[in-house]
């Protein structure tokens, strides 16, 4: 058996001696370490300057409106997507009706976001584009008819996006219904 030399055993016993330190150091260091302080939390009331606050449409709410829209469509045999979305325009709900095209899904969410950024149907919008056609280069946006929002104290709330009819009246009209069933 080959012997290790007393250099080497030295060399090998401190690296480990070191080891089990630094580790045993690190647990009681972490551990002895007294949390920091949390900073103060701003209180969310109406005499605070700081803070605001907003109105969403519940889960239901925007699935009601939702239905209501594609019940309006289905109706008529339209083969249409609905999508509400929120103030932000996140989407809350989309709902893609027996048939409709593919195209439609992404175009009812466009459609909502545009009617909740710009708090004004997207039939109006539309309009719009002739004194300012760059309008409809804004990222997300689908400047057709299709997209009503929804209000709170003449506030945008969420927007109802319609896609898939034949025409951005009929769209329109079905966006309508699904903000009408919110008022019921």
């Amino acid at each position: 058996m080959q012997q290790i030399s007393k250099r080497v055993r030295v060399l090998t016993g401190g690296a480990a001696l070191v080891a089990l330190g630094a580790g045993a150091f690190g647990a009681v260091s972490a551990n002895a370490a007294a949390p920091a302080a949390a900073p103060a939390a701003v209180k969310a009331d109406a005499k605070n300057k700081n803070t605001t606050t907003g109105t969403h449409l519940t889960i239901d709410a925007a699935t009601k409106a939702a239905r209501a829209a594609l019940d309006a469509a289905e109706k008529e045999n339209q083969r249409v997507s609905v999508a509400v979305v929120d103030r932000n325009g996140n989407t809350l709900v989309t709902l893609r009706g027996d048939g409709a095209g593919p195209q439609s899904y992404e175009s009812a969410e466009k459609k909502a976001y545009t009617a909740v950024s710009w708090n004004a149907p997207t039939t109006e919008l539309v309009k719009r584009l002739e004194q300012a056609p760059r309008l409809k280069d804004i990222p997300g946006t689908l400047f057709l008819g299709g997209g009503a929002p929804v209000t709170s104290k003449n506030a945008p709330i969420a927007g109802i996006g319609v896609a898939g009819a034949p025409s951005g009246d009929l769209d329109q009209k079905f966006a309508q219904a699904g903000v009408d069933a919110l008022a019921k």
